[in-house]
């Protein structure tokens, strides 16, 4: 079965809009002791929604061979959209302490203004730890954005947050090292 040249760059362009409507319906829903969950479900279940578009517009550009360019560019910050949005939503809510939100987001950020600037010259596709470190940051947010403590009444659910918390501010810094000495040695060996 034949699928459109351009569908995993629709996927990820849509993953922009749903950033902006998570991003609002999880403030308007507030932190989970707010009275209402509801809109607290809807956030997160956006959210789940949103971030596993990034896999499945991945899975479609390889399987079907229509990897791009625009896609190489736009799907990271699709991805950086979303995550920021649930990074700072999440610290406005007072569930993340801000400090680390404003480390993964010079990180996140640095990589990607890097990437516009040398969009001219090459494209600078997503290394493999940059792929785990968006993953972690997914799974981070989704256990901290879905209310499930409220349905199974663990406690432990918000030490495993944060556990997730700290591992994905840890990757976030270490692929963000690993970005940054890759593009100085890709930069000392084509001046060689």
């Amino acid at each position: 079965m034949a699928i459109p040249r351009q569908l995993p760059n629709a996927i990820t362009i849509a993953r922009i809009p749903l950033a902006v409507v998570f991003f609002v319906v999880l403030l308007i829903g507030g932190p989970f002791g707010s009275d209402d969950l509801t809109l607290r479900w809807v956030a997160g279940v956006l959210f789940v929604v949103a971030i596993s578009t990034d896999w499945v517009d991945g899975y479609l550009a390889r399987k079907y061979d229509i990897v791009s360019d625009f896609g190489k560019l736009w799907d990271p910050i699709a991805d950086k959209l979303l995550t920021g949005a649930g990074f700072v939503g999440l610290a406005i809510l007072g569930e993340w302490p801000w400090w680390v939100v404003i480390i993964i987001l010079i990180r996140e950020w640095g990589v990607t203004l890097h990437r516009f600037v040398v969009a001219r010259s090459h494209i600078v596709a997503a290394a493999w730890m940059g792929k785990l470190k968006t993953a972690v940051q997914g799974v981070a947010l989704s256990w901290c954005l879905l209310p499930l403590h409220q349905l199974i009444g663990m406690d432990w659910w918000s030490v495993i947050g944060v556990v997730l918390m700290y591992a994905t501010l840890v990757l976030t810094v270490v692929s963000g090292i690993d970005y940054v000495l890759s593009q100085v040695r890709g930069a000392r060996a084509s001046q060689q």
